[in-house]
């Protein structure tokens, strides 16, 4: 079979937590449970070196605003491992170029990172935390439920990050329109208070 699904999954996953991909990948590959993790995702260096990043990802990301400056310094990371990890998926499965791979890899952890990093600055407009900590922890998940499952059953899964993907632009849509909204509101009540205190009238419309 073809690794596209597989490259496409871990595009997606790598958008959200580029760093449990990788770890997981490389649990898997050398663990034994799969053949198609490239050995260079399975060495230790690459497998401690992902986990604390993990680790500080896991921190980083359930702190308001916190989460918004790390998801902007891995705008470039997280394409970058999406890219590299396809195109190792592909070089070790022989059924797909290299090239094509990393830019199926690339293309799909930008998307899916887009979505993220802006449902995290909705979200942040929350004055309560919880909010926020719940959706990291879903994301983190979600990440590992998917990646997990796309190694035994890679087209299924690539179809469930599709549709994640879909719905997720189309939330992040919704979100933004709703919040663009309320601060044109809140900007206006804000002016209103403004020239009530100054003693202005304004005119009637």
């Amino acid at each position: 079979m073809s690794v596209l699904p597989l490259v496409f999954t871990s595009g997606w996953a790598s958008g959200i937590n580029a760093y449990a991909v990788v770890l997981l990948l490389g649990i898997f590959g050398a663990t034994g449970l799969t053949d198609e993790v490239p050995e260079a995702l399975q060495r230790p260096d690459v497998l401690i070196v992902a986990g604390v990043l993990f680790l500080c990802e896991a921190v980083a990301d359930k702190i308001p605003y916190v989460d918004s400056v790390w998801d902007s310094v891995h705008t470039v990371i997280r394409p970058i491992a999406g890219a590299v990890v396809g195109a190792l998926l592909a070089g070790q499965n022989g059924s797909l170029p290299d090239l094509a791979a990393g830019a199926v890899g690339g293309s799909t952890a930008l998307l899916s990172h887009l979505v993220k990093a802006g449902t995290r600055m909705a979200v942040n407009t929350s004055p309560e935390p919880f909010s926020n900590i719940a959706l990291s922890t879903a994301e983190d998940l979600g990440v590992a439920g998917i990646i997990s499952f796309a190694i035994f059953h890679p087209l299924a899964a690539a179809v469930i990050a599709g549709v994640l993907l879909l719905l997720g632009v189309v939330i992040l849509v919704v979100l933004w329109r709703k919040i663009r909204r309320f601060r044109r509101r809140r900007a206006q009540r804000r002016e209103e208070k403004r020239l009530a205190a100054a003693g202005v009238v304004r005119p009637p419309e």
